[in-house]
This record gives structure tokens, sequence and C-alpha cells, in this order.
């Protein structure tokens, strides 16, 4: 997958623009610029000897130098990138109690009112683009009704060393509790509007294994057998219908990554998905590249953990088995 994005990003940049330079230096970039990335990038040279050296700076993770602030875009995306890791981690976590509880709930209660309920919130929330959806809730909760902060992930304002990177890990690291305090304020509405806005897919995926479970043969067997009602919902429905949904979950991560960079753009919320923004507007091509792979390598990442999780919810997989 990353070979195949290299790829399409690469021959992209050569299709969108007669001149790779001019693009990679951006469009108000003075001619001795356009011959300074030229010669940096190497994009004068034919194009296997331009690929060549794309790869290499792909594989050794050296990006070049942004144009804009003349600084690594390695160490700008290292900078950026906890922050984002934070948001998404924080909203996975609300996907996955709320996607998961309410799918199950909705399951088991088939052809109800409550049912009904959980299927029209969670269909509503994920048919919602995520400008709308955050605009709404800035204007409802931090607006008017003032519960939380429209912007910013709390760090203004606290001398707090970047140990990690991510604000309120740093600050619990170093007792700083008035700190641990203003970043979980700031983090609470970004996370839940980035989470209620992508977990649709899991309630469904949810609803829909636990429909297929609860009436399949085993689970009429474990019945059978005298197995009491909560022991056969949480060993043969519940971790049945695991499987199917932590597929979905492992993909919504990699949604969650595409979703930042408009939450985070709305929420003043300073990670990955801002910085991109940021280098879109400006047609900041070599930092686009990077920030393309970042999101690459996020959608990568959580199908292998995928993978592993499989096991565990069903003895039957193994990691060295096929399909």
């Amino acid at each position: 997958m990353l070979l195949g994005v290299a790829l399409i990003v690469f021959f992209i940049s050569h299709v969108l623009s007669p001149d790779p330079a001019l693009l990679w230096a951006g469009p108000r970039a003075r001619p001795e610029t356009i011959r300074a990335v030229a010669a940096a990038y190497h994009l004068n040279d034919p194009l296997p000897a331009q690929l060549y050296y794309y790869f290499q700076g792909l594989v050794t993770g050296n990006f070049g130098l942004d144009p804009q602030t003349g600084r690594p875009i390695m160490s700008e995306i290292l900078f950026y990138a906890p922050n984002t890791l934070e948001l998404v981690l924080a909203s996975m976590v609300i996907i996955i109690v709320l996607g998961v509880g309410l799918g199950y709930l909705s399951g088991m209660r088939f052809g109800t009112k409550v049912d009904s309920a959980i299927r029209l919130f969670y269909l509503t929330t994920w048919s919602t683009p995520y400008y709308l959806g955050a605009v709404v809730a800035i204007l409802a909760f931090a607006s008017y009704i003032p519960l939380f902060p429209s912007g910013g992930n709390g760090g203004v304002g606290f001398s707090v060393a970047p140990t990690t990177g991510v604000f309120v890990l740093d600050a619990l690291l170093q007792a700083n509790w008035l700190a641990v305090e203003s970043g979980i304020d700031h983090l609470i509405l970004p996370a839940t509007t980035l989470a209620l806005l992508s977990f649709g897919i899991v309630p469904r995926i949810m609803r829909s294994s636990i429909l297929d479970t609860r009436w399949s043969t085993h689970v009429k067997a474990a019945r059978a057998r005298g197995l009491g009602e909560g022991e056969v919902r949480r060993k043969h429905i519940l971790r049945n219908a695991l499987i199917d949904t932590t597929t979905v979950i492992a993909t919504t991560f990699g949604w969650l990554f595409s979703g930042t960079i408009i939450v985070e753009q709305i929420f003043a919320w300073p990670g990955i998905g801002q910085f991109s923004y940021s280098a879109i507007i400006s047609v900041n091509y070599p930092v686009l590249v990077a920030c393309v792979f970042v999101f690459t390598l996020g959608v990568i990442v959580a199908n292998f953990l995928a993978d592993i999780i499989y096991p565990l919810l069903d003895p039957r997989i193994t990691l060295g088995e096929g399909g």
C-alpha cells in the first residue's frame, strides 16, 4: 500500500504541473528558490533518477525541508503528530465504547423502539459532514451553552515540558493537575465531535453481527447445554459479533485521520490535520507528500492491529492462516 501511494503521489506531481520544481517550491516562489528546490530534490534529473532519490528519501524518513519555514519536514511532523494521535485515540475510545454498546443493544432489542432510536441516531451522525457537525458542536456547547472551550489544546499559559508531545500525558507525568484539567477540558469537545461523526458504521456492523449470531446454531446449542443467558450473550454472541466489528473499527481509525483535517482546523487543534490544511491552502507540496504518508501509515497500522486482535477473539483464526 505504501509503495502504491508513493508511486501515485510521485506521478501526480509530474501531471499537475509541467515544471515539478515550481509545484514543490510553491506558486509564489522566486526563481532562485525554484532552482534551489530543483537541485535539492533532483527534479532536473531524468525521471528514473528522480524516482530513485524520491524513494531514498521516503525510506530514510528524509522528506526534505519545508520551503516555507526552512525546517525539516520530519521534525515538523514529529511536532504535530502527538497532538493528532491524542485526538484520534480519545475519539477511538468513544467510538469503541459507544459503537459497540449501541450496536449490541440495538441487535438484542431488534424491532423495538430502542432499536429504531439507536439506528436513527447513528445514521444521522454518520451522514453529517465534518464541517457542519464541528460548527454545530461549537455553537451548541461552546457558545450558547459554554461548557467547553471552542479551540486549542489547552497548552496556552502552561509551562509543560514536551516529554512525549502529548500535552495531557506530559502534564500527568509532571503532576501539573491544572494543565491536565485544561487539556482534558479542551479535548472533550473535538474528540467527541470527531467520534460521533465517524462512528456510525461501527454500531451498524455490530448490530448486523449480533443479529447473525444470536440465532445461530452454536448459540442455540449453548442454551441447550444449560448455560446461563448472561454467559451465552457474553461468550457466544458478543465475542463472535466482535470479529467483524474489529475490522470496521480498524478501518474507522483510518477514517479519523481524514476527519482531523477539518475538525482540527475548526477547533484550532495543533495537529497534522491543521498542518495538512495549511499545506493545502498554500500549495506546499513537499509537506503534503509527507502528510499523505503519515495518514497512509496510520491506516496500515490499524489494519495490522486488527489482524493481531482476530486470534484473541476467535482461537480458530491464526496469524499464519490466509483469508
